[in-house]
């Protein structure tokens, strides 16, 4: 089979428990034989992309100009209103605004996260402010330690960030947020075949419009705690041009 890798924003038991039901589906659908495979850390699915281990990915850590050297393809992306970076704070911080993060420890995901790291890193970094980043392994482990008072800050996909709070009963307040980024795309490595990547996508795509397809996906968002199940729309490489241009440009170093 295909190997499929996910970026982990949360443990790897949520992650395989949303995404084996999802990929099980897809394979039968499409004829496409596909298997998850996923990094103890999103940082570490990413580098087995970049060393050719994987077949297909879902992920937004491949438009850095040196991995959009790779020629992966975007084929699908979840279908939401997309998602944004934002940097956040317990209700009952004393820390009013970003200058008052000068020099505190921040958590962020990982060193390649994009709204987990990058997006709000460059808003810090752009309001002249100088944090100790503090790096978790993914997004929910990044707020845990904002929960646990570890950190000052935590450094945020606002669409995890949200789940998260819901579940938990947790306030918070928001002291910067991005434009909207399309969410995570579904792409697939330049070894993987049209035919075989036109597969996928149309089963992916097709999800949320086939009876047995939507009760894949809602019964994968219950395993999350989520009260609506998230489907996949087509996307192409176009719809990730923000991205790029984010990354040309942002003052946050680029790990790649």
């Amino acid at each position: 089979p295909y190997a499929f890798g996910v970026l982990n924003h949360r443990n790897l038991q949520a992650t395989a428990a949303y995404w084996n039901p999802i990929l099980q589906y897809v394979t039968a659908r499409s004829g496409v034989p596909l298997e998850l495979h996923i990094g103890r850390t999103a940082n570490e699915t990413t580098d087995r992309v970049a060393a050719g281990r994987l077949d297909f990915a879902y992920t937004n850590h491949l438009f850095t100009p040196k991995r959009d050297q790779l020629g992966w393809r975007v084929l699908a992306r979840q279908n939401s209103s997309g998602i944004r970076g934002q940097v956040v704070v317990l209700s009952h911080s004393p820390v009013k605004t970003l200058q008052d993060l000068a020099g505190k420890p921040v958590a962020f995901a990982n060193p390649y996260g994009f709204t987990g790291y990058y997006v709000p890193m460059d808003a810090l970094l752009r309001a002249g402010v100088r944090v100790v980043p503090v790096f978790a392994g993914n997004q929910e482990a990044a707020m845990g330690q904002l929960v646990a008072e570890e950190v000052a800050a935590a450094g945020v996909n606002h669409q995890v960030m949200t789940d998260f709070a819901k579940k938990r009963g947790l306030k918070y307040r928001v002291l910067s947020e991005s434009e909207p980024y399309y969410d995570l795309a579904v792409m697939a490595s330049p070894r993987v075949s049209e035919a075989d990547g036109d597969k996928v996508r149309k089963a992916f795509v097709g999800m949320e419009h086939d009876p047995e397809g939507l009760r894949v996906l809602q019964t994968a968002a219950q395993s999350l705690g989520l009260s609506k199940a998230r489907g996949f729309a087509p996307a192409d490489d176009r719809d990730y041009a923000n991205y790029r241009n984010f990354l040309k440009h942002t003052l946050v170093p680029l790990n790649e």
